[in-house]
């Protein structure tokens, strides 16, 4: 079983993959999710509450796919950058203070119930940003599943002890391992001398064909073993990789399996609570 996730982000966020692309990044994803829907794949998008609030019409199509799934990530993505580098560095805490992640979600959960008339109750904290407030916060607000973090030996729900479930990605994430964009390898070179940044699968970073035939590795190993896969998809990277090329092949393995949304996941009693 898959759940395949992805992360959409604002324009007026800025990152380096949209200046780098001729297209906006949800336009982008507007495309992926008719691939999906020509495969009949289900996926869950994690997407930015001002994405709902500046660039509706785009949002619109993607959201109400019926393959889609809508979860919340984050109402700013972290910005103004200076105050949660700040606040990070006096407290050890990149999502800010409690109040203030508070106030983040709600207004990504309320914007996206005043856009879809949709309660939702999954989420992804921005760049998997966890703080020690977060599980408190996201229960409180509705919250049943949180998917930060890459853990590629967890193939389960993880409940903490405010009731809110865990689910890391266990396949290997595409943006921070594909050659793309600004990410040449000299910039990444420069970029683990200063960081020494590494996840669960290692620090390295591949072209896009390498990385495409590592997914397609590991989503085939869990198959046969009978376990969960849990990947990201950030159609922007796709797209300024190769073109979505090799995605699609990933998506044709995908469509011979069975897809899951992240929330259907949930225990049959946390469902009907809910």
């Amino acid at each position: 079983m898959i759940c395949l996730t992805a992360d959409l982000h604002h324009m007026s966020l800025k990152t380096g993959n949209q200046l780098h692309s001729d297209r906006t990044e949800m336009s982008l994803a507007g495309e992926f999710v008719k691939m999906m829907e020509a495969r009949d794949i289900k996926g869950s998008f994690f997407i930015t509450g001002r994405s709902f609030e500046e660039e509706w019409d785009e949002v619109k199509p993607i959201v109400e796919s019926p393959n889609i799934e809508v979860g919340g990530h984050t109402y700013e993505a972290f910005k103004p950058e200076l105050l949660h580098r700040v606040w990070n560095k006096l407290t050890k805490n990149y999502n800010g203070p409690y109040a203030y992640q508070y106030y983040d979600t709600k207004k990504t959960i309320d914007i996206i119930y005043k856009k879809t008339g949709k309660r939702i109750n999954i989420w992804r904290n921005h760049m998997y940003m966890h703080g020690p407030n977060t599980e408190k916060i996201l229960k409180s607000l509705g919250i049943d599943i949180c998917s930060d973090g890459v853990k590629k030996e967890n193939f389960t729900l993880q409940k903490d002890d405010t009731g809110l479930y865990n689910l890391p990605i266990n396949i290997i994430p595409d943006h921070e391992h594909i050659i793309h964009a600004e990410r040449t390898p000299e910039w990444i070179a420069q970029w683990q001398k200063r960081y020494n940044w590494s996840d669960d699968f290692g620090p390295d970073s591949y072209y896009i064909d390498t990385w495409a035939e590592m997914v397609l590795d590991q989503l085939k190993e869990n198959e046969a073993k009978g376990r969960l896969s849990v990947m990201i998809i950030h159609p922007i990277t796709m797209y300024l990789a190769d073109g979505f090329k090799a995605v699609q092949k990933i998506l044709d393995y995908i469509q011979t399996r069975e897809t899951i949304f992240m929330g259907d996941l949930l225990p049959k009693e946390t469902k009907a609570a809910a």
